[in-house]
This record gives C-alpha cells, sequence and structure tokens, in this order.
C-alpha cells in the first residue's frame, strides 16, 4: 500500500502504527496490518490455526455463510448461545476455549462483525494481514521484525467493538492491551524509534498492566460480559499471554499458520 495518506491521520510518517476498527485499518495504509480482536476473533483464529484449521473470515452470518462455507467445504461456526442451547447439536464458535478443547476441522468459515469485518476490508487491498492477540503476542512481533527492518509499514488494528444504540466504535480495553503486548514486544527486537505516538502509548499501557494482565481482562467490559453469559473460560484462554507461537496469516481467503522460513518475504 501507498504510503501517501490523507492528511496526519493515517500516521504516514511512521514506520509502526496503531489505530481503531475498519476505517482505522483504510486510513493507515501499512504494507503489513495485525488485526487485534482479543475477545474473540483473534484468539479464535490463533488457537483453531493452531490445531492445523484454515480459518475463512466473513464479516457476516446470514445465508451468505452458509452458502460460503458449502461451496468452500468448511463447517459454518455458530453463535456461542446457539451451540450451547437444549438439544443443539455439536458445533464449532467464536469460543477460543471451545475451539481449543472440541475436536479440530479441517476448514472453519468464522463469521465476526468485529474481527473479520476488518480482515475483509484489507483483503482485497494490496497488503499482508495477519492476526495477533495475547496468545501469540510476542511470536507476531518475531514475524513482523523482519518487515519493519526491511523498511515496510506495519499497521496494529485493534478492532474495538460496537456500540449498540448507533453501531459506533466503542474502543475495547482488551484490544488496546492486546495490540500493546504486540508493539511492545515489537519495540524491544528493532526499537520503537518508527513507532507513532498511538504505537508507542499502546505499548507502554501493555508494560504498565502486564503484572495484572489476567484480572484486568476479567475486570473489563468485554470480559464481564463474557462472564456473565457463561463464557469466562474464553477469557481465560484469551489472557494466556505467549502461549502460542502460531502466526495466522491471510492467503487465499483464509488464515493460516506463516511460514516462518520465509517470514522476511512479505
Amino acid at each position: 500500500m501507498s504510503d501517501d495518506v490523507p492528511g496526519p491521520y493515517g500516521q504516514g510518517e511512521y514506520d509502526v502504527r496503531l489505530d481503531w476498527g475498519p476505517t482505522g485499518a483504510r486510513t493507515a495504509q501499512a504494507d503489513v496490518a495485525v488485526v487485534v480482536d482479543v475477545l474473540s476473533f483473534s484468539t479464535s483464529v490463533t488457537v483453531a490455526v493452531e490445531r492445523g484449521t484454515r480459518v475463512f473470515p466473513l464479516p457476516w452470518r446470514d445465508e451468505r455463510a452458509r452458502q460460503f462455507a458449502a461451496a468452500h467445504d468448511a463447517v459454518l461456526a455458530v453463535g456461542r448461545r446457539e451451540a450451547t442451547a437444549p438439544g443443539a447439536v455439536p458445533a464449532p464458535t467464536l469460543s477460543p476455549a471451545g475451539l481449543l478443547a472440541g475436536p479440530p476441522v479441517e476448514r472453519l468459515v468464522l463469521p465476526s462483525p468485529n474481527g473479520s469485518t476488518i480482515a475483509a476490508a484489507l483483503a482485497d487491498a494490496d497488503v499482508t494481514v495477519a492476526v495477533g492477540c495475547l496468545r501469540n503476542a510476542s511470536a507476531v512481533a518475531a514475524w513482523l521484525a523482519p518487515a519493519v527492518a526491511a523498511g515496510r509499514s506495519v499497521a496494529v488494528v485493534a478492532a474495538g467493538e460496537r456500540w449498540r444504540d448507533d453501531d459506533s466504535l466503542r474502543p475495547a480495553l482488551e484490544d488496546h492491551l492486546g495490540a500493546g503486548a504486540i508493539l511492545s514486544a515489537l519495540g524491544g527486537l528493532v526499537g520503537a524509534s518508527g513507532f507513532s505516538p498511538e504505537a508507542r502509548s499502546a505499548a507502554e499501557l501493555f508494560d504498565a498492566a502486564a503484572a495484572t494482565l489476567t484480572e484486568r481482562l476479567h475486570d473489563c467490559v468485554g470480559g464481564r460480559e463474557l462472564r456473565d453469559l457463561g463464557f469466562g473460560a474464553d477469557v481465560d484462554v484469551a489472557s494466556s499471554l505467549d502461549a502460542s507461537s502460531v502466526v495466522p496469516v491471510l492467503a487465499d481467503g483464509a488464515f493460516q499458520a506463516a511460514s516462518w522460513t520465509s517470514r522476511a518475504s512479505f
């Protein structure tokens, strides 16, 4: 992507950027974008790819998703509550704990209104798209470091959530911390001189919160929402810092594990 950004909003004078949501992802106009949706899209993708699954992200969960899954010989993930309803047929969901415990599938279609929407917004652009979370933060940083060293621009995109009243972006602490974990680790590898103030501040936020990370995830709005719905185990999985060495990268419409032997060839 070109670094010719609209005014100051794309942080184009910096090599490493931090922005929010689909609009921020497009505005950042980076060569490499990492989508961070800790509760739960990017954590779920990471868990599924760890287990050998190719994950197709979709921004919608209606009949189009069912048709897409059928056309790609893939299993369509269902909603958490749908899967746990009385008499429900067992099926994969957006729950990272469920994906970690259940039998893996070869291909999974994973609808998500936030993380998948951002990935879809970037998929047709000339950009390398990965997903990151707390679970694989250091692995993502190590994967990004050669790109930064080669002069490629990087945007870490915190997904955030949506307000139900007007569908506007609601910044989410868990995504700010997940983005900060990646940026903190990346700064330790390449230095932070090329970081935008937004990226540097996210790294500093993570550094300040790292000692109480699990507690903060459980007590933040997103964590409380999942706990109240009976999915506290998802927060536990999401807060497992550096539990994974897998970096899911979007290729041919699906997330699959990055090849570490060719990680510098973006």
